[in-house]
């Protein structure tokens, strides 16, 4: 059931995208920043309560309805799960602005490039500018964008909804995933003891998916490269999480990923010695196409896997 509830879901979503503002998204943010509202008074153990008051109740009562609606009928647990999974995955989310990037970088259209990055970063970095960027650096910073995208919206998800049952794995990972950001990432809650058990949930939460992620990209891509990158640069990155997926990426693909500024604050020659040293050419506007395939082809291995993992478990 679980392999058939992805496809139907990815198909639904491919067909009808979900609306950033729909009805599910915004009772979550309303009530992420009432409980940051209310509960916010300074220390750590406000936001755990807040985090197990928010992200338990959903978790087990999606399990809980699972439980009930496969019990009169199995069809109605899986589309339960279906239902679940259109709101948690998301492809289209955030492919619009890659394809909408690459259409203009294609028509030499640099100014509506950064304008698309510039209002895709600025869901995370409210801060983000791209007004200086050529086409080369727009290439890389979207390209970034997406494997990270696509390991949070999509490969995350699979893994934890096919750790727990039920749907109740993507929900965890996709509330938690969120939690994380939404209270920490601010400039108002910047560094507040608050945010920090969110993030560090969110952490102990995606180290095995991240792995399992690049090691996807590997596979599908350039092996020995991906490995090498992953090997000798994923921990330059201030992200450590970011950095094992964008450094297996890079090596995947053939193509430089990070900067300067990605990077662990460490004297700048030896961030250019670590810069140069990373595998694969300089981004640019036909790379933004290599890395369409090298996340469409992680999907189907994916796929193949939990089909592989279905057809056992049924004949086993």
């Amino acid at each position: 059931m679980g392999f058939l509830s992805l496809i139907i879901a990815l198909l639904l979503e491919q067909v009808r995208p979900l609306q950033d503002q729909n009805v599910a998204y915004n009772a979550v943010r309303g009530t992420a920043r009432a409980l940051e509202r209310n509960f916010n008074a300074g220390e750590s153990q406000q936001g755990i309560l807040a985090w197990l008051i928010l992200v338990v109740p959903i978790t087990l009562g999606c399990w809980a309805m699972f439980l009930l609606l496969a019990r009169i009928h199995p069809f109605l647990g899986l589309g339960w799960d279906v239902v679940v999974l259109y709101l948690t995955l998301g492809f289209r989310q955030f492919s619009h602005y890659y394809t909408d990037i690459q259409l203009a970088l294609a028509s030499n259209d640099v100014v509506r490039a950064r304008m698309l990055l510039s209002e895709w970063k600025q869901h995370l970095s409210p801060g983000f500018t791209a007004a200086e960027l050529g086409a080369g650096e727009i290439s890389r910073m979207a390209i970034e964008e997406a494997l990270v995208a696509s390991h949070r919206h999509v490969f995350g998800v699979f893994f934890w909804f096919l750790v727990l049952p039920g749907p109740s794995g993507a929900v965890l990972y996709r509330l938690t995933d969120y939690l994380a950001r939404a209270w920490s990432q601010p400039k108002n809650l910047q560094g507040e003891p608050f945010g920090r058990f969110a993030v560090r949930a969110f952490w102990l939460i995606d180290w095995l998916p991240v792995r399992l992620t690049a090691i996807g990209f590997a596979i599908v891509g350039n092996f020995e490269d991906a490995i090498f990158s992953w090997r000798n640069h994923a921990t330059q990155w201030r992200d450590r999480a970011r950095g094992v997926i964008l450094a297996a990426g890079s090596g995947a693909l053939g193509v430089r990923l990070g900067d300067a500024d990605s990077f662990q604050g460490a004297p700048a020659f030896d961030l250019e010695t670590a810069f140069e040293s990373i595998p694969g050419i300089e981004a640019s506007p036909a790379a933004m196409r290599s890395a369409v395939g090298l996340v469409w082809r992680s999907l189907v291995l994916w796929m193949i896997l939990l089909l592989l993992l279905s057809l056992a478990g049924l004949f086993g």
